[in-house]
């Protein structure tokens, strides 16, 4: 074969496209760009994976036991505070009772995870069960889930928990059911229409066509078109419930003490709130940026997996 002949073979097959300029990016691909591209859900989830860090491995991290009082030691000021008291033994200071702040804080992270991560999980299956029964059957299935969701706004939440807990007790398992069961309307209200727009599509329609169960519809195509949803309305209620617990807390019907519960932490500092505001600070903005990330994550993982933003 000739030099020049060579030359055009090997100019053809370069001019061969791949295979994946052919086929473009796989979902993956695209997914994983679109997560890094977004602000929101980057910058969540940074947030969120550092404070479950910090409470799973917070008997390493804490420099000290957060139950541990030394009344000697009491109102120690953070170290950025110009005081001959501030030491970087207690970097964020003590409290009251002496206890380190900084290892309170940090075992605090756990109370606050698992509630909001608990009562979401309780009053997600409530809610998305009754909102999908009434969504898909409709008729007096509807009717009866309506009344239920009606009798349930009805009701204000936090004079609820506050009447059950004090009654019943304020553990930190009877917070947590007593919040799984109160917070689930959201659920049941952004399920039930989600599942109105689904159950008349083509596909739904085809599924029932061909003898489908109404168990395998459910799973296999209504769930997962409106997971989006139900994504959002989790974020939402486990902040709700993380805020709802450090309500409790401050009035002395959530977790009790000697637990670093952060609502707890706010309510014991509030009483010097005007010569130590750290007190109320510090806890405070621990709870504003654990549900601003988890609003933001939620959100997130919204956009970049709603269909119509699927280019």
């Amino acid at each position: 074969m000739a030099p020049q002949d060579s030359a055009i073979i090997a100019s053809a097959a370069a001019k061969v496209p791949t295979a994946g300029e052919v086929l473009g990016p796989s979902p993956g691909v695209i997914l994983r760009r679109r997560i890094f591209s977004h602000a929101g859900i980057t910058i969540g989830a940074t947030v969120l994976i550092l404070i479950f860090a910090v409470a799973i491995f917070a008997p390493l991290l804490a420099p000290h036991d957060p139950l541990d009082q030394d009344l000697t030691q009491k109102l120690f000021p953070p170290i950025w505070h110009d005081s001959a008291k501030a030491t970087w033994e207690h970097p964020l200071g003590t409290d009251l009772f002496g206890r380190d702040y900084l290892s309170r804080l940090i075992y605090g992270a756990r109370i606050s995870l698992l509630i909001g991560f608990a009562a979401m999980l309780i009053s997600g299956v409530i809610g998305t069960a009754l909102g999908v029964a009434a969504g898909y059957f409709g008729g007096r299935v509807d009717m009866v889930v309506n009344f239920i969701i009606t009798t349930r706004l009805s009701m204000p939440v936090v004079l609820v928990a506050l009447a059950v807990v004090s009654l019943v007790g304020n553990s930190l398992w009877i917070v947590i059911s007593v919040l799984g069961l109160l917070i689930w309307d959201r659920f049941a209200v952004v399920m039930r229409s989600s599942t109105q727009q689904v159950r008349n599509l083509d596909y739904v329609a085809a599924a029932q066509a061909l003898g489908c169960s109404t168990t395998r519809i459910v799973m296999t195509e209504i769930m997962p078109n409106i997971v989006n949803n139900l994504i959002v309305v989790a974020t939402l209620e486990m902040a709700h419930a993380i805020l709802l617990e450090a309500a409790l807390s401050f009035l002395g019907l959530g977790v009790q003490p000697p637990e670093p519960s952060w609502g707890l932490m706010v309510s014991e500092g509030k009483g010097l709130m005007f010569f130590d505001p750290w007190l109320i600070g510090i806890p405070g903005t621990a709870l504003f940026v654990l549900v601003l990330a988890i609003n933001l994550m939620g959100d997130g993982v919204r956009d970049v997996t709603a269909p119509e933003h699927h280019n």
